[in-house]
């Protein structure tokens, strides 16, 4: 049966999310709202009977340089999406008609990132890996548990002509989102088996911040420039590029818009001073620990075990299925500085979860051999 694919309104695209158990923050129609330098669309894939079964957020992003009358620009780009049904067995039929709108469109390129988990590795196995000084990378480990699904989905995608990509961030004009995460199950456990899954340290680490008396309280829009703060102190010492303060001030606005308990913000007070600070997103039943924030001053109370205690029971209580701690370095170099957080989220006792990771599709091959040229000087 042939699938069309149109754009569709910002509450239609909405419905279908909030239809589904899961999704990621990144296909909701809020999310382009935060993406400036991208023109957003709402993109919906109907069957034969006009029963809409898929939807997606692209973004669509000029060329840099002057524009070439005639020629393609846009990369459009579906962040953990589209959300369609991966299990079809015959995904030309709804990707096709995805790539011909986006060419319409003037896109020169299209990437996606399909929420197709491949493996996963519980806390003990990537415990082992990192011990294991013959392990370099967590991909060559073996795996707790596999996807067969996946496989087929990936071979599908190289038979039409899609390429895995290895971008792996959103400076500049590169996008990507993160191929490897650390995810903690709650469906079907109660709170106390939750704690009990937690390591010895993190479990020390929450009593310690108990006793010290830390307080976590639930922020709001004009707490953003305090978590800022901590953010910047925290992006200096971690060696990554903050993200400035108006992106979380979209953020914020564009998805507790959309939903009045979307994005929250906690901050951990002690002794009159906010030591550390954390946002939680929420779609469905799934709950993501989105950025994090502490100072260097007075670790020893635990101001981070204390936020992410909390944010863990509040997601617990909103019934969620998925606790999601993002991402993880595929590494295992002790010389990584990106280890030690591999070892903060596994000490969770949850499990390391790679998907199927990014995949482009050159509408203009030249266009599409241009930009990777351009990105590969940058």
């Amino acid at each position: 049966m042939s699938v069309r694919v149109q754009p569709i309104t910002r509450d239609e695209h909405l419905a279908f999310v909030t239809a589904r158990p899961s999704a990621s923050h990144t296909q909701l129609p809020s999310w382009g709202a935060v993406k400036p330098d991208w023109r957003a669309e709402s993109l919906g894939w109907f069957d034969g009977g006009g029963q809409l079964v898929g939807v997606g957020l692209v973004l669509l992003r000029p060329l840099p340089g002057p524009r070439l009358p005639g020629l393609p620009r846009y990369l459009a780009y579906l962040p953990e999406g589209p959300l369609i049904d991966w299990q079809e067995p015959g995904l030309e039929r709804l990707l096709e008609p995805m790539l011909a709108h986006l060419r319409r469109r003037g896109a020169f390129a299209v990437r996606m990132g399909p929420p197709v988990v491949v493996r996963r590795w519980s806390a003990d196995a990537v415990k082992a890996a990192i011990a294991d000084p013959a392990a370099r990378r967590l991909r060559d480990v073996r795996a707790t548990s596999y996807e067969p699904r996946a496989g087929q989905v990936a071979d599908s995608l190289r038979r039409m002509g899609w390429r895995q990509s290895e971008a792996s961030g959103e400076d500049g004009f590169a996008a990507g989102q993160p191929r490897y995460v650390f995810q903690v199950p709650f469906a079907g456990r109660s709170l106390e088996d939750i704690h009990n899954g937690l390591n010895q340290q993190w479990r020390r680490n929450i009593k310690k911040a108990e006793k010290a008396g830390v307080k976590v309280v639930r922020g709001d829009l004009e707490d953003l420039p305090a978590f800022h703060e901590l953010y910047c102190e925290t992006a200096e010492r971690d060696r990554f590029i903050p993200r400035p303060l108006p992106y979380f001030q979209r953020m914020w606005s564009a998805l507790t818009a959309e939903h009045p308990d979307r994005m929250r913000l906690y901050l951990a007070h002690h002794d009159g001073e906010v030591l550390a600070a954390a946002t939680m997103l929420t779609v469905g039943d799934h709950v993501w620990y989105s950025y994090g924030a502490s100072t260097a001053r007075r670790r020893e109370v635990q101001p981070s075990s204390a936020v992410q205690w909390r944010m863990m029971t509040d997601a617990h209580e909103l019934g969620a299925a998925v606790y999601d701690l993002r991402g993880i370095t595929d590494t295992l170099e002790e010389s990584s500085h990106l280890l030690g957080l591999l070892r903060f989220k596994v000490g969770t006792g949850g499990e390391a979860v790679e998907y199927l990771g990014e995949w482009d599709y050159p509408l203009n091959r030249l266009l599409y051999k241009a930009l990777n040229l351009y990105l590969a000087r940058r």
